[in-house]
């Protein structure tokens, strides 16, 4: 390889190093995971041999508590339980796993699978657990001391009204363009920093596109933006941007990641698949698309089917992308535990999706942390027990009753055949499998005149209409607390209602079918105070890389607190005061002074805030994965913009967005799961509120290695080669494709360098793969 591959490449990656971390504080995501699946499994399968409670009742087994961290780590009589990090060195994942016929645990019967996963990357991810003491309480649903709610409004910023206060004043009032600016402005002035100046105007509309669409601009539109001197010009790219169909695309992605969207096969009990989850992906887009306001967004999603005027069944699919689990044979146990994941998953995604809330946390107990008790967990769950996953026809009735009938026709001729030979096998007292043999020529004739109309019948019925995974109304029936989470232990009968932190000390009890359409109007009700700041909160993050509320999902009391709390109040009032119109509030954040902010990096500003919380500058940030490929196609020419339609299985080999890829919920079963994984797409199983960013060195072998992108810089270099202009020039034109700017003489005279004189058709290959390699391209400042 040659030293300009070295040197432009390093620029994507940084500089690797081996340094050992210690382990981190436990994340809210992570202490969600423990009390959302480990604990309830600790306390259903554990707990009443290795618990405080279980010594409590001389019943302890091998000395070993397993209702604290400190408990594993100190283990019983065969060492310590846990080693956090590796499960490989972990008594416990050996223990579940029958590894060792003298330590099976729990020794009646071994774990499903998915219960041994749970374990195994719980203790992957550092064993996090919340609190040190024992906590074998939770085992039981147990009476305590009254929730003081009223202390919880006061007290928890989450939970108090929104309000919207006066700007806030600022010395420096040449710099605010927006409401946004004085909020942002006067945190900086307090902590006597300057925000930085606004980023040139190249590097401002190719931020404007790739945060809008996900596409860079091409070399005109850089151009026409640059030669237009109006004083609205950006306002006008932003406009544009906005109205394009592209913006959908790219922010349906976004919520899909909450949405937790696959194509089903989730392994284990879950692994049916979804051949229509697309429509799901698709309503997303065209309801972006169309600037539907996003209070109606959140009630369709919940209630969609239900809604009087104009019912619109797809948008449930919200709650069908997601695991839906089932049990082999008749097992019971099996049964009941299967419907209580699928109810967890309905209930954690909703509620951290909509309100920020982890629900799911009070499945066996009341949460440890927040105004959550478990009958709001079972009010909740009771309105998705009674729903169905069902399929809902996308065509007329007259289409529906058409298909229906000739299925009928094609069931009664089948019925007809069968009667009649069975008939025949009756009547001549031979076996129904030898009877054609054995029948009379005119019996025989009757049978292939019955079977040629049956045929007929195939052939003109019509075909099946289209159809979307939707969920239906199934009944109206109050739900049972479950004790330690398990379905066939009933502890007291709960309302269908609303979370109480939110309804009020006595909430009204949902009477209206399954409660889909009062829990919808619940959650978008103007006094809610969560579901508006949730919204603001994700969309900020998807614009800045970091959140006001850093835990997206978790505005509770694990989560962080806001960093600018009245411009988040500022945000969500003004969001429903305008019609919860989400193009209203990208215009707004993208027109502020603090949007448009250089990256530039600033010594000085640094040492006094490394993490940018006070946003004196714009983070730069690296592209998602769904993003870099498209832009990959894009600036090559090869980009297929049709927008929606159906999953395509080959995303590597398909010029298609990546939108359009095919998901697997376990992420190994197409070849874009690989792909999109390599470089940090969510997994699935649950709802994502922010991905990872990771450099690894098999990126840069996909890069450098891949077909994928090979073929891209042969296309490329082919297109450099074929141009009739100096080298110079071609340099020139590549970098304005790629990066919305010509290249400085250095860059210049490197490509020169590196293509040397023969200009081969094979040094154009190498130095595209390069340019196409660079941290330039998968950035954005």
């Amino acid at each position: 390889m040659k030293v300009g591959s070295i040197v432009l490449i390093a620029n994507f990656f940084g500089v690797f190093s081996a340094v050992a971390v210690d382990t981190p504080t436990p994340s809210a995501e992570q202490l969600e995971f423990f009390e959302n699946k480990v604990r309830p499994l600790l306390a259903d399968k554990c707990y009443r041999c290795h618990s405080t409670k279980a010594e409590e009742k001389g019943k302890l087994k091998a000395g070993l508590f397993l209702d604290s961290r400190a408990g594993l780590l100190k283990g019983g009589d065969s060492g310590s339980a846990l080693t956090p990090g590796d499960p490989s060195k972990s008594f416990l994942v050996e223990a579940v796993n029958y590894r060792n016929e003298d330590m099976e645990m729990p020794p009646k019967g071994k774990l499903k699978d998915e219960q041994i996963q749970i374990l195994t990357d719980w203790v992957k991810m550092g064993a996090p657990w919340p609190r040190a003491e024992s906590t074998s309480e939770i085992a039981q649903v147990q009476p305590k001391e009254a929730y003081d709610w009223d202390r919880f409004r006061r007290e928890h910023w989450s939970f108090k009204p929104v309000t919207k206060s006066d700007l806030p004043p600022v010395e420096n009032r040449s710099w605010p363009r927006s409401p946004i600016d004085y909020y942002t402005l006067s945190k900086l002035e307090a902590k006597n920093l300057e925000p930085n100046a606004s980023a040139e105007k190249r590097i401002l509309i190719r931020r404007a596109y790739l945060d809008l669409t996900g596409l860079p601009p091409t070399p005109e539109q850089v151009e026409g933006f640059l030669e237009d001197a109006a004083a609205n010009a950006f306002e006008k790219v932003v406009d544009r941007l906005l109205a394009s169909d592209h913006y959908g695309e790219r922010w349906a992605r976004h919520w899909l990641d909450v949405a937790r969207y696959s194509d089903g096969l989730g392994g284990f009990g879950d692994n049916r698949a979804l051949p229509d989850a697309w429509r799901y992906r698709d309503w997303v887009v065209n309801a972006l698309n169309s600037d539907m306001p996003y209070n109606e967004f959140v009630s369709r999603q919940i209630s969609g089917d239900v809604i009087d005027d104009h019912p619109d069944p797809v948008a449930t699919g919200f709650f069908v992308v997601g695991p839906n689990y089932t049990s082999d044979g008749g097992d019971p146990e099996a049964k009941a535990q299967a419907q209580a994941e699928t109810l967890s998953d309905r209930v954690d995604t909703f509620s951290r999706a909509f309100l920020g809330l982890t629900t799911a946390c009070a499945r066996c107990h009341d949460h440890k942390f927040d105004p959550i008790t478990t009958q709001d967990y079972y009010a909740i769950a009771g309105i998705f027990r009674n729903t169905r996953i069902g399929e809902h026809p996308l065509a007329p009735q007259g289409v529906v009753d058409a298909y229906r009938q000739g299925q009928d026709a094609i069931k009664n001729q089948n019925n007809a055949v069968n009667q009649f030979l069975n008939d025949e096998s009756k009547r001549l007292k031979i076996e129904r499998k030898d009877i054609e043999k054995s029948m009379g020529e005119e019996a025989k004739k009757k049978v292939a005149t019955m079977r040629a109309e049956l045929d007929r019948l195939k052939k003109v019925a019509p075909k099946k209409y289209e159809t979307a995974h939707v969920l239906q109304e199934a009944g109206k029936n109050n739900m049972h607390v479950a004790l330690r989470g398990d379905l066939r232990k009933k502890g007291e009968l709960v309302p269908r209602r609303f979370i109480q932190i939110l309804a009020g000390e006595s909430p009204s009890p949902y009477t209206e079918g399954s409660g889909r359409r009062e829990l919808a109007q619940s959650v978008t009700a103007p006094d809610n105070p969560l579901t508006a700041r949730v919204i603001v909160n994700r969309v900020w993050q998807w614009h800045f890389g970091k959140a006001l509320v850093r835990t997206p999902s978790n505005f509770g009391v694990l989560g962080e607190k806001p960093t600018h709390p009245q411009l988040l109040d500022w945000l969500a009032h003004d969001f429903v005061e305008h019609g919860w119109s989400l193009k209203r509030l990208h215009r707004q954040i993208m027109l502020s002074s603090t949007w448009q902010m250089s990256s530039r990096f600033d010594k000085e500003k640094f040492t006094a805030d490394g993490d940018n919380n006070f946003l004196w500058r714009m983070n730069p940030r690296r592209l998602e994965v769904e993003s870099w490929r498209d832009s990959l196609l894009a600036v090559t020419g090869e980009l297929d913009q049709r927008v929606g339609g159906k999953p395509d299985g080959e995303i590597l080999r398909s010029k298609r967005r990546t939108l359009y890829a095919t998901i697997s919920r376990t992420g190994d079963r197409f070849e874009s799961d690989a792909f999109l994984r390599l470089f940090d797409f969510p997994a699935a199983v649950s709802t994502s509120a922010s991905r990872p960013t990771s450099t690894v060195p098999q990126q840069y072998l996909f890069m450098m290695n891949s077909p994928f992108m090979n073929e891209r810089a042969r296309t490329l270099g082919d297109h450099l080669n074929g141009l009739k202009e100096p080298i110079s020039e071609r340099i020139k034109r590549a970098y304005q494709q790629l990066y919305s700017r010509f290249p400085d003489p250095a860059e210049i005279e490197l490509g020169k360098q590196w293509l040397g004189d023969n200009l081969s058709s094979k040094s154009w290959h190498q130095y595209a793969q390069v340019l196409l390699s660079a941290h330039e391209l998968i950035q954005i400042q």
